[in-house]
C-alpha cells in the first residue's frame, strides 16, 4: 500500500522533472545514525513561466564515500528515473574534496559524462570557510574565537551566572547576553559579536564579581583575557567587519541568487575590507573601531598582560599601534587572501554576465570574450552562431522588448520560452540554453544542512 501511494505521489513529480529544457542537480554525501553512507539528490528545473523549482529526487545508500561511487550512484538514479541526460547543465555541491577535486572529484567525473555541466561549490559555504581559515591563521584571532565560545558556554551552563549577568545588565541599562557562537553556520558569530559589543560592560562586571567573590577560576581566566585593550579592539574590529560578510552570506542564501551575484558582490566586499585596513587608526566617525580608545578608558581596563616589560601600564596609543600591526592588519590581509582564494574561479561564472543588461559601449570586447568562454564551456555550441545570436540579443536589450529589464527579468524571459519572444526571435536558442543553465545551477546548498 505504501509503495503504491508513493508511486502515485512520485509520478507527477517525475513527469514535471522530465519536461523542462534544463535541469540542475544538487548532491550531498553524509553518514546517517546507523553509520550508513547515503547520497541525497535534489533536482532544480524551470517551468514555462521561468520559475525555478527544487525537488527531492532520491536518497541512495552507498558502500563507501569515494567520488567514483557517488558519481555512479547519481548516474544510476538519473537513468532509473528516466531524467533526460542531455538537459543536465548544473551541479551544486559542498566544498568537500571528494566533491570538488580537480582530478578525480565527483563533479569532475560527472562532467566527463555530461560535458556541458557547470559545477558550483556552494557560495555561502565558501564564505564561511574563508572566514574560518582567516581566523585560524592569525594567532590572536584563533584564541579570540575560542574564548568567545567559552564565554557563551560559561553563562549558558549556569542559571546562577545567567542571573548575575542579567542583574549586571539591568544596573548598567544594557541587554543581557544570550548568543550562540558557531562560525560554520552562516557566520552566526556576527550575532554573537553584536550582542557582546553592546553588553561588554555587563559581561566584564559579572566576570569580575564571579572571580573576586565566588573565587571562580574559570571566571578569573576569562576576565584576564577579556579585560584587555586587545580583546575590546578585536570585538570592535569584528563588529565593523562581520556585517559586510553576513550581508554577503545572506545574499548567497537567497533562493533566486545567480552566478552574477558572486562576480559582482565579492569584489565589493574585498574592497570594503581594504578600506578598513587602509584607514588604520583614522577610522571614519560612526565606525566601532573609532570608539575603541574611548571604550577602553570607560571600562578602566588595566590587566596584567597589557603591561610593559617594567610593569608600567602601556598607553592606549602604544596598545593601539600593537593591535594594528599584530592583529588587525594580518587578519584583514588573511581574510582578503582567503576570499580571493575561495572565489578565484570567477571567470566562467562571471562570463554569464554577458546575458545581463547592456553595459558601456567599451565593454563589448569583454562581452565577446565572455561569450567565447561560454562557447568553450558548452561544447556543442558553435562560437560563431553564439556571437550572431548575441547581436540579436543586444538589440532586444537596447531597443527591443527587453530594454530596461533587470538581470533577473532578462534571465526569466530567456529561460521561460515565452511565445512572444521566441516567435519573434527563434534564433536565440543557444543563448536560451545558457540562460537556462544559469537558472538551474545551484549557487547555494538550498535544501541541505550546510555544516562543514
Amino acid at each position: 500500500m505504501l509503495q503504491i501511494l508513493g508511486e502515485v505521489v512520485e509520478e507527477p513529480i517525475l513527469e514535471a522533472i522530465r519536461t523542462p529544457k534544463a535541469i540542475g542537480l544538487e548532491i550531498d554525501e553524509f553518514t546517517d545514525i546507523s553509520v550508513t553512507k547515503q547520497v541525497d539528490i535534489h533536482v532544480r528545473y524551470t517551468v514555462k513561466e521561468g520559475q525555478v523549482f527544487c525537488q527531492f529526487l532520491d536518497l541512495v545508500s552507498i558502500p563507501d564515500g569515494t567520488a567514483r561511487t557517488i558519481a555512479e550512484a547519481v548516474k544510476q538514479v538519473i537513468i532509473k528515473q528516466e531524467i533526460p541526460q542531455d538537459r543536465i547543465f548544473g551541479l551544486g555541491t559542498d566544498g568537500a574534496a571528494v566533491m570538488t577535486g580537480k582530478q578525480n572529484g565527483t563533479a569532475k567525473l560527472l562532467t566527463d559524462t555530461w560535458p556541458g555541466l557547470v559545477s558550483v561549490h556552494c557560495a555561502a559555504h565558501r564564505l564561511a570557510l574563508a572566514c574560518k581559515d582567516a581566523a585560524e591563521e592569525v594567532p590572536y584571532m584563533k584564541t579570540f574565537r575560542k574564548h568567545l565560545q567559552e564565554l557563551h558556554l560559561y553563562f549558558q551552563n549556569s542559571a546562577n551566572r545567567t542571573s548575575a549577568l542579567k542583574a549586571a545588565a539591568s544596573v548598567l541599562q544594557v541587554a543581557d547576553l544570550k548568543v550562540t557562537v558557531k562560525d560554520t553556520r552562516w557566520l552566526s558569530q556576527e550575532k554573537a559579536i553584536s550582542n557582546l559589543q553592546r553588553n561588554l560592560p555587563a559581561v566584564l562586571a559579572t566576570l569580575a564579581e564571579q572571580a573576586d567573590i565566588k573565587k571562580d577560576p574559570v571566571a578569573r581566566g576569562l576576565y584576564t583575557y577579556c579585560a584587555t585593550y586587545r580583546f575590546v579592539a578585536a570585538v570592535y574590529l569584528q563588529a565593523d567587519i562581520l556585517p559586510y560578510l553576513a550581508q554577503l552570506s545572506k545574499l548567497f542564501q537567497k533562493e533566486d541568487v545567480n552566478f552574477m551575484a558572486i562576480k559582482n558582490h565579492v569584489p565589493v566586499t574585498i574592497e570594503t575590507l581594504r578600506k578598513i585596513k587602509a584607514a588604520g587608526e583614522q577610522q571614519p566617525e560612526g565606525s566601532f573601531l573609532a570608539q575603541v580608545k574611548e571604550k577602553v578608558t570607560h571600562l578602566n581596563i588595566d590587566a596584567e598582560e597589557e603591561r610593559g616589560r617594567r610593569g608600567a601600564p602601556l598607553s592606549n596609543l602604544t596598545l593601539s599601534a600593537r593591535f594594528q600591526t599584530q592583529v588587525m592588519e594580518p587578519y584583514i590581509d588573511s581574510l582578503i587572501q582567503h576570499l580571493e582564494l575561495r572565489f578565484q574561479q570567477l571567470a566562467i561564472l562571471g562570463a554569464f554576465s554577458a546575458m545581463g543588461p547592456p553595459g558601456p559601449q567599451g565593454d563589448e570586447s569583454r562581452t565577446i570574450s565572455d561569450l567565447q568562454m561560454l562557447a568553450k564551456q558548452f561544447r556543442p555550441i558553435n562560437e560563431k552562431t553564439l556571437l550572431q545570436e548575441w547581436q540579436s540579443f543586444k538589440v532586444l536589450t537596447t531597443t527591443g522588448i527587453l530594454k530596461g529589464k533587470s538581470q533577473l527579468d532578462i534571465m526569466t524571459a530567456m529561460a521561460s520560452g515565452y511565445d512572444e519572444l521566441h516567435l519573434l526571435y527563434p534564433n536565440l536558442s543557444l543563448l536560451s540554453t545558457i540562460a537556462l543553465t544559469i537558472s538551474v545551477s545551484s549557487v547555494n546548498c538550498e535544501g541541505f544542512p550546510c555544516d562543514e
